[in-house]
């Protein structure tokens, strides 16, 4: 049997998200807050993969 996690196993942008979710929780930042920011942060990496 193997020590390692189902999450050490998963794909980068999986390890990627739970981190971010950790960090918004442990903040509590607003969830609506969070959203709009998520957002916008999508836009612009979105926007720099088409350049």
């Amino acid at each position: 049997m193997s020590d390692t996690s189902p999450l050490e196993q998963a794909p980068d942008h999986i390890k990627l998200a739970v981190d971010l979710i950790q960090i918004l929780e442990e903040s509590e930042v607003n969830k609506e807050v969070a959203i709009k920011a998520l957002h916008i942060v999508l836009t612009d990496l979105q926007r720099e993969d088409n350049n």
